[in-house]
C-alpha cells in the first residue's frame, strides 16, 4: 500500500486541530471524506482543508468512498456504533479516548476488530512521549526492580470545559475520570504492563460544578451539570502492587493544572511529566533530570503509529486489548463511586 486513505468521523475540534492537519503532513495519508451529523458542519470542514468529499451518514459515507481506515471524533456515547460499522465496511480504525462508555460495548469492539482482521486503536496519546518510552524501557531491563505502588493524577483548579457535552453524563459516560485522568490511568497502567485486577473502590463529587459557572475554560450550567467534577481511587492487583488515583475539573488546589504518574520501585522511584527518576548510587540518595529529552508533538506520534501500523510498517502502540482493560478500570472506579463498596474483579 503507497497511500492510506483515510475517513474522520466527526468534524469538531479535536478533528480540525489535531487529526486533519496531522494527517495533511503525511504524504503517505489522503483524506478521502469527513463526516458529521450536521452536514454544514462537515461542508465547512471540508472546504477549509480541501477535502472532495463530507456527509451527514456515516454509513453513507463508508459505502461510497470505502476508505482505508477511519479517524472517530464523536462524543463517547457515538464510539461503539460508528467504530462496529467501520469495521464491519472492512476499515482500521482509530477512535478518540476513551474506547466507549461500558466495558460490554469496549469488548464488542475489540472482538469485531478481531473477526475482520483490522487494527483497532485508541487516542492515549501521552503514552506516545519519550519520557512514557524511556520509563517503560527501564522498567522492561528491570533498572527500577519491582513497582509496588503508583499514584496517578491529573486536577485542574477550575478546568470544567466550557464547551460541547463534557458536562453531560449521558453523552460522555462521566466527567474528569473519563476525560483527562483516563490519560494518566493509561500510562500507568501500560508501565505496569496490565497486572490481574484484584479490586476497586472510589468515592466522587460533584460540589464545585453544580454551584458555579465560571471557571478557566469557559462557563457551563450548574442546573444541566450531571458528571463528577472529581474523583479519587484505589486499584489492588492480585501480585501486590497498588494504584492510587486523583482526578478533577475543578478542585481548590494551588496550580492551574497539575498531572503526573509517579511510579515507586523497590530499586528506584520516577514521576513523569516532566520525569524525573529517585534513587542510590555509591550509597547517597541520587536524582535524575532529563531536562534536554525531546517534547514532541504526542498526537501527531500517536497518528503516526496508527497510519504506520495500518501500512504494515509499524507495530501499534495502543491496541484494542488494552483499551479494553482501561475501560474495564474505569467502569469498575465509577461504580464503586455510584455505590460507596468496593469492586471485587472476576
Amino acid at each position: 500500500m503507497k497511500q492510506l486513505r483515510m475517513a474522520v468521523i466527526g468534524s469538531g475540534q479535536i478533528a480540525q486541530v489535531t487529526h486533519i492537519p496531522n494527517y495533511r503532513s503525511m504524504e503517505e495519508v489522503e483524506i478521502a471524506g469527513i463526516c458529521d451529523t450536521r452536514i454544514e458542519a462537515a461542508r465547512s470542514a471540508a472546504e477549509k482543508f480541501g477535502i472532495k468529499h463530507y456527509y451527514d451518514s456515516h454509513r453513507k459515507m463508508l459505502e461510497e468512498l470505502k476508505p482505508d481506515a477511519v479517524t472517530v471524533c464523536v462524543p463517547n456515547k457515538f464510539h461503539c456504533r460508528i467504530v462496529l460499522d467501520a469495521l464491519e465496511a472492512g476499515c482500521h480504525v482509530f477512535c478518540e479516548k476513551p474506547p466507549a462508555i461500558t466495558v460490554e460495548e469496549a469488548v464488542s469492539m475489540e472482538n469485531a476488530a478481531k473477526r475482520k482482521g483490522k487494527l483497532l486503536s485508541y487516542g492515549f496519546h501521552f503514552r506516545s512521549s519519550s519520557q512514557v518510552s524511556f520509563l517503560k524501557n527501564r522498567i522492561e531491563k528491570g533498572y527500577m526492580g519491582e513497582i509496588y505502588h503508583t499514584e496517578v493524577k491529573w486536577n485542574r483548579r477550575r478546568g470544567i470545559p466550557g464547551w460541547g457535552c463534557f458536562t453531560n453524563k449521558e453523552i460522555q459516560g462521566g466527567g474528569p475520570l473519563i476525560d483527562i485522568g483516563a490519560h494518566m490511568l493509561d500510562c500507568a497502567l501500560y508501565l505496569l504492563d496490565y497486572p490481574e485486577i484484584s479490586y476497586v473502590c472510589a468515592a466522587k463529587s460533584s460540589r464545585i460544578g453544580k454551584q458555579e459557572s465560571i471557571g478557566l475554560m469557559g462557563g457551563w450550567d450548574p442546573e444541566k451539570f450531571t458528571v463528577e467534577d472529581g474523583l479519587f481511587g484505589f486499584v489492588g492487583f492480585k501480585n501486590g502492587t497498588s494504584l492510587e488515583l486523583q482526578t478533577a475539573f475543578a478542585i481548590n488546589q494551588k496550580e492551574r493544572d497539575a498531572r503526573s504518574v509517579k511510579l515507586y520501585g523497590s530499586k528506584e522511584g520516577a514521576d513523569l511529566f516532566p520525569l524525573e527518576l529517585y534513587g542510590t548510587e555509591d550509597g547517597q540518595l541520587t536524582d535524575r533530570q532529563f531536562p534536554f529529552m525531546e517534547m514532541k508533538d504526542w498526537h501527531m506520534d500517536a497518528d503516526r503509529n496508527f497510519v504506520q501500523a495500518c501500512m504494515g510498517r509499524s507495530r501499534l502502540l495502543a491496541a484494542a486489548e488494552q483499551g479494553t482493560y482501561v475501560q474495564r478500570v474505569l467502569c469498575a472506579l465509577y461504580e464503586s463511586a455510584d455505590t460507596g463498596m468496593p469492586v471485587i474483579m472476576k
